[in-house]
This record gives C-alpha cells, sequence and structure tokens, in this order.
C-alpha cells in the first residue's frame, strides 16, 4: 500500500448537534402566538414586541429589570418547616425542597437593599416560580423583617406580589402572616415612609387580602390577574356571569382599586419618580437634589 494513502488525513465526522447542544434562541407568545427573539424579549423586560403580553418573572429575573444593580440581600437565612406534618400526594418536606432545588432560595421571598434610578429602597419581591409563590410563615417574616429594618433606616420599601395566596400546607399559620406583614407595614407608616405594592400576574387570595393592597400607591401591571377568590369559585358561588376582564388590572384601575397601571417597560422610570415625590427631602441622593 503506498504510504500517502497511509498517511492521508481523514476528515473529521462531525455529528449533528442535539436538542441538548442548540441553545433556544426563539420563543412563542402565549398570547398572540407570534414568534419572539428571545434576546429581544429579556432586553424588553420580557414584555412581548408584537402585543404587549408581560410574561412571568421570577425573582432573579424581576430583580434585574427594576433595580440598578443586585439587590444587598437580607433575606435566605430561614428556612421553613413542616410544623403540621402536612402530607398529601407527597410531604411537604419534599415539595420544598424540590422548589428549593429550582429557585435557589429557601422560601417565594427575596428581600433586601437596592437602587432604583439612584433613590435608595428596601425591596421585596415575591417568587412564583417556588410554589406558586405562596405565602407561608417565612414569607411572612422576611417581609415583616423588611419592613422593619426599612423603618430603621429610613428607607421607602417597594414590593412585588405574585402569588396564588396562602400555602395550605402551612394552614392557620399561614393565615396568620396576613395580621403580622399588616401590623409591620402600619409601623412603616408611621415613621412617614412610604410603600409602593407592585401587583403582578397573578396575585391572589391572602396576599392580595393583606400586605399587597395596604400600600400607599398601588402599581398593577398589564393585564395582571388581581383578586381572592379566582373568577371561576367566584361565578360558580353567585351563579351569575362575570363583567368583560372581571379582575384583570384595567377592570379594577377603573373601579378604583389599583392607582395605576404602568408597563415594565417604563415601572423604573415611574417607581423612582413615585420615590421622589414621596420621599422626605432628606432621604433623596445628594446627586439627586442638585438635579
Amino acid at each position: 500500500m503506498a504510504l500517502d494513502k497511509f498517511f492521508r488525513r481523514r476528515r473529521p465526522q462531525v455529528s449533528p448537534p442535539s436538542e441538548a447542544d442548540t441553545p433556544d434562541l426563539w420563543g412563542k407568545c402565549p398570547q398572540c402566538k407570534e414568534n419572539v427573539y428571545l434576546r429581544d424579549l429579556a432586553l424588553g423586560a420580557y414584555v412581548c414586541p408584537h402585543c404587549g403580553f408581560h410574561h412571568r418573572l421570577g425573582a432573579s429575573k424581576r430583580m434585574e429589570v427594576l433595580f440598578d444593580a443586585p439587590l444587598m440581600q437580607w433575606s435566605g437565612s430561614i428556612y421553613p418547616v413542616d410544623a403540621l406534618n402536612f402530607q398529601d400526594t407527597e410531604s411537604y418536606p419534599q415539595r420544598l425542597k424540590r422548589a428549593q432545588i429550582k429557585t435557589g432560595r429557601p422560601d417565594a421571598i427575596l428581600t433586601g437593599r437596592g437602587q432604583i434610578e439612584g433613590v435608595s429602597v428596601a425591596a421585596a419581591i415575591m417568587d412564583f416560580e417556588f410554589s406558586g409563590g405562596s405565602m407561608g410563615s417565612v414569607v411572612g417574616e422576611e417581609i415583616a423583617r423588611a419592613a422593619e429594618r426599612a423603618g430603621e433606616e429610613g428607607l421607602p420599601l417597594v414590593l412585588v406580589a405574585a402569588s396564588g395566596g396562602a400555602r395550605m400546607q402551612e394552614s392557620a399559620l399561614s393565615l396568620m402572616q396576613m395580621a403580622k406583614t399588616t401590623v409591620a407595614l402600619e409601623a412603616l407608616s408611621s415613621r412617614g415612609l412610604p410603600y409602593i405594592s407592585i401587583l403582578t400576574d397573578p396575585t391572589t387570595g391572602g396576599v392580595t387580602a393583606s400586605f399587597a393592597t395596604i400600600a400607599d400607591v398601588i402599581v398593577a401591571e398589564p393585564g395582571a390577574l388581581i383578586g381572592f377568590a379566582g373568577p371561576r369559585v367566584i361565578q360558580q358561588t353567585i351563579r351569575q356571569n362575570l363583567p368583560e376582564g372581571f379582575q384583570r388590572a384595567e377592570f379594577l384601575l377603573e373601579h378604583g382599586m389599583v392607582d395605576m397601571i404602568v408597563d415594565r417597560r417604563e415601572q423604573r422610570g415611574e417607581l423612582a419618580k413615585l420615590l421622589r415625590l414621596l420621599l422626605p427631602q432628606a432621604s433623596v441622593p445628594q446627586r439627586e437634589q442638585a438635579s
């Protein structure tokens, strides 16, 4: 055999990329069904560029969209416990472990100190990716602590609500958080510090019935579902057809339950304006006073 055949280079065999190796570059809007380039979606605060649909966000992405930089985190040291030994199709600890692995946080809340266009704030962000943002003892405790610390440091509080309501696995212990958080926020109000809540899709149950709707200014995202019981439950209970758009942000604005609806792409600027109006002048950074 000729030596040139023996030493001849062979072309490397390139196997077609598998689905695991190929990043998802495109997605489909659940409302208008149009294809959306995911990078453009992220740059547009996860709002569909075709129809304006606001995608649901986890706490980490919400922090990126709303704040100037990552929060100086306060939460994360408290973990939920199974005080009632709750068991349905699986145990409560198993559900918690799965949610903790998925989100990388102990419970459905992220709190800390951050800035919105240079204005320092205390922040609390509910995480719908953790068991539907359900409110348990840890969520209530972290919100109460954030409100207390905001009062001590002279900071306004901005809370982003995203929740299916009270956590059934904690029963009455979850419902107690409604009173705890309300009292903590009342103490913040007595210090003359503003509290702004942002209601996102969905905000329901005991969260709506307590801390989410007692803010000085209640902001909602377009199209957000906001209410106590779900529309299907209400319709079955009263045996009447509900109005068009019932429990959506636009309906609630028309009937006076929320103060304003703000597109997510404009929230940072609008919140900064509100904070400058509501805060005592001494709490606004010097560079803002000069401007």
